[in-house]
């Protein structure tokens, strides 16, 4: 990845194109994750991040001073007009809310002060990088382990007697069959079958439901919950909402049990892939820790009070084995796991079936069909679907976003969702959504890249093998 810096973009095609964007190189898209969320990053391409930093717009206005008079003036923003409305709806969102203030986490001095660079993620201020290269920083996450700060994913607590029935009405997965500290990984759907997030739902042993999810759906996602709160609680139901404040920590890598577990009491190896358990972290008490990451790895997600999260962090920096991470890292890490990027390989257009996450489904809930979009979803699991996203492997220059996939004939079948060149692997990787008969690994395609085609062959994944810790 290309260190952050201004590049410009040429926009549209009429005499009014010469007005330029000046934007940050390496500016990431909205969506995330990043259970964490989902994160990637742009380079020389069109940014579709929610906050566009204030210099955008003051660049705008440098470039094209109002003239002098009210009549060019006026000419002047009915061809702005126009030519904005020519833009991708993404980047016109983006500009529109160029002036909010970027959200910080309690780790932003934190972040400076080791070098990060900051860059606008989901209308929050994170950092892409730190000193260390993206590659160097990736692969330090295989070998040894990485800190992430992920706390601008949504937290929230659902309580009350009906909460499993609260959640259960708004996801795909068997939320009741969660042992005590279990979670999973779920989805949001709308009644037309599309993926509306991705989340973790973990069933607490202290009587309420802890759900991570996605900042790019930070609003979305809560006005769904809240709505559905509403509408339970006017039935007469027992149930509740709330957000918490907390930050949230993931450290990633083989030998991130080990560095953690010389700051608990708890016995981590009873502490398995997808469990969850609170416990005092390097005197830090009351921290929530959960088996779970979205890099492919072993690794922990560590919610802790705001207040402490600078304290948290410093403690597990001092173990040399732990260096710290940012968005382009976890990016070709969960690229390489073949994890989804929720707004680039999943959105509300994209089904569980289509978005090859069947086994997200519920075994109960197939067959009771009493989830949002399952008169669409369920039949699909037992017929063709038109689509099916599948992992690539690709010979020449890096593939990315948006680029064709084509039959070996030549005729366009799809689109690259996610790519990149894999670190581990020293080959290009990525993700893309093809007709059924062309998803069987094996298959030989053909991607255009700079309208230059090349070959890729329908792979497996992840590409790289997980390394979850899974009790035997």
């Amino acid at each position: 990845m290309e260190a952050p810096g201004a590049i410009s973009l040429q926009l549209g095609v009429n005499a009014l194109c010469a007005l330029k964007l000046h934007l940050p190189l390496g500016l990431p898209t909205p969506s995330s994750d990043p259970l964490g969320g989902g994160e990637t990053y742009l380079s020389r391409a069109w940014t579709t991040s929610p906050s566009v930093p204030v210099r955008v717009v003051a660049s705008v206005r440098r470039l094209h001073p109002l003239p002098a008079t009210m009549q060019r003036a006026g000419s002047m923003m009915s061809h702005l007009g126009s030519c904005l409305q020519a833009l991708p709806s993404a980047l016109r969102r983006s500009l529109s809310s160029a002036q909010d203030v970027l959200r910080r986490t309690p780790l932003y001095d934190f972040h400076l002060a080791h070098g990060g660079k900051m860059v606008a993620f989901a209308g929050w201020n994170l950092p892409v990088q730190y000193r260390d290269s993206h590659v160097d920083s990736h692969l330090h996450t295989r070998r040894h382990c990485s800190l992430f700060d992920v706390s601008h994913m949504l937290q929230t607590k659902i309580f009350g007697h009906d909460r499993v029935k609260l959640m259960e009405s708004l996801v795909v997965g068997d939320i009741a069959e969660l042992k005590p500290n279990q979670g999973t990984l779920s989805l949001f759907t709308n009644e037309a079958g599309g993926i509306l997030d991705d989340l973790i739902v973990t069933n607490t042993s202290e009587g309420h439901l802890y759900v991570v999810s996605n900042a790019g759906c930070w609003e979305k996602d809560l006005t769904l919950m809240q709505d559905k709160v509403r509408e339970l609680q006017n039935m007469g139901n027992d149930v509740g909402l709330e957000v918490m404040d907390n930050a949230l920590l993931a450290l990633q890598g083989p030998t991130a049990a080990q560095v953690l577990q010389a700051g608990v009491a708890d016995d981590l190896r009873k502490l398995p892939f997808m469990t969850s358990a609170v416990m005092e972290v390097f005197g830090v008490s009351g921290c929530r820790v959960t088996r779970c990451g979205y890099t492919g790895e072993d690794g922990v997600e560590i919610s802790v009070l705001a207040a402490e999260a600078v304290r948290l962090a410093t403690a597990l920096l001092e173990n040399p084995e732990v260096k710290l991470a940012g968005l382009a890292a976890r990016d070709s890490l969960r690229l390489e796991a073949g994890l989804c990027l929720y707004g680039n390989d999943i959105d509300e257009h994209t089904t569980p079936v289509e978005g090859s996450l069947s086994w997200t489904l519920g075994k109960r809930r197939r067959a009771a069909m009493d989830f949002p979009g399952a008169s669409v979803i369920v039949p699909q699991l037992k017929g063709k679907v038109q689509r099916r996203r599948v992992g690539l492997m690709c010979e020449g220059a890096p593939v990315r976003a948006h680029n064709p996939i084509l039959s070996t004939e030549g005729t366009v079948l799809g689109a690259v969702t996610s790519g990149c060149p894999s670190p581990c692997l020293k080959k290009n990787v990525a993700m893309g959504y093809v007709p059924y008969e062309y998803s069987q690994p094996g298959t030989l395609l053909l991607v255009e890249v700079r309208r230059k085609q090349q070959m890729a062959m329908v792979s497996k994944m992840p590409f790289v093998p997980t390394n979850y810790y899974i009790l035997k």
